[in-house]
């Protein structure tokens, strides 16, 4: 049995995350909380075998809980469930102690996948910011989720909008104060969630698509 807290400072999420896993065989929700605090008291009085945690919390962030969480109990494992999808804010889960990370917007099926996998101490990764740490984490036993939904991030969104109007890189990169590079960075990742095969593809999708961003 992976019994897990849960760490939420939206009570509907939690409830939902319950309601679904009420009736699991395997996985069992043993105590949710709404903000770090809480977090790291509950879990030192029930020691789970897993913890899922935000990173944006009242009074205590997820990153700060779990680097106090994995000190205290180095064998429970932390899966961060977050909005954030910055390549900073995955590190900082990462270097807490976090052995998983995933969006929560990836749905109820990828949490599963990732319980499971972090429960058999296998670092996970949702397959939208895998691309990011997939070289820091080439020796390790890692897994990627998989889904056939395809899911940008708001800032992806932004920029295959401005490329749906002609705008270059240059001209999104002052647009939205960015440096080029960092665009062009993006425009690489949204090349490859949307499993296109050049710029050019790029180009022509941002056009196809362009009322539905």
């Amino acid at each position: 049995m992976i019994t897990i807290i849960m760490a939420e400072d939206h009570q509907m999420l939690i409830d939902g995350v319950i309601s679904f896993f009420e009736y699991d065989d395997d996985i069992n929700i043993i105590g949710s909380v709404n903000d770090g605090e809480a977090l790291v008291k509950l879990v030192a009085l029930k020691q789970p075998k897993m913890v899922i945690t935000d990173i944006r919390m009242p009074k205590m962030d997820g990153i700060e809980a779990t680097k106090i969480i994995k000190k205290q109990f180095p064998h429970i494992n932390v899966l961060a469930m977050t909005m954030f999808d910055q390549p900073e804010a995955i590190k900082q889960m990462l270097d807490a102690g976090a052995t998983g990370y995933i969006l929560k917007n990836s749905g109820i099926k990828m949490l599963s996948k990732a319980i499971i996998a972090v429960s058999h101490n296998e670092t996970f990764f949702d397959p939208n910011v895998a691309f990011n740490f997939m070289n820091n984490y080439i020796d390790k036993n890692v897994t990627i989720g998989t889904s056939d939904k395809i899911v940008l991030s708001n800032r992806e969104k932004e920029i295959l909008a401005l490329i749906a109007n002609g705008k270059t890189s240059k001209q999104i990169a002052e647009s939205l104060f960015l440096a080029k590079t960092t665009i062009d960075t993006h425009r690489k990742n949204i090349i490859r969630k949307l499993d296109l095969s050049s710029g050019s593809d790029l180009i022509k999708y941002a056009i196809d698509k362009k009322y539905q961003f």
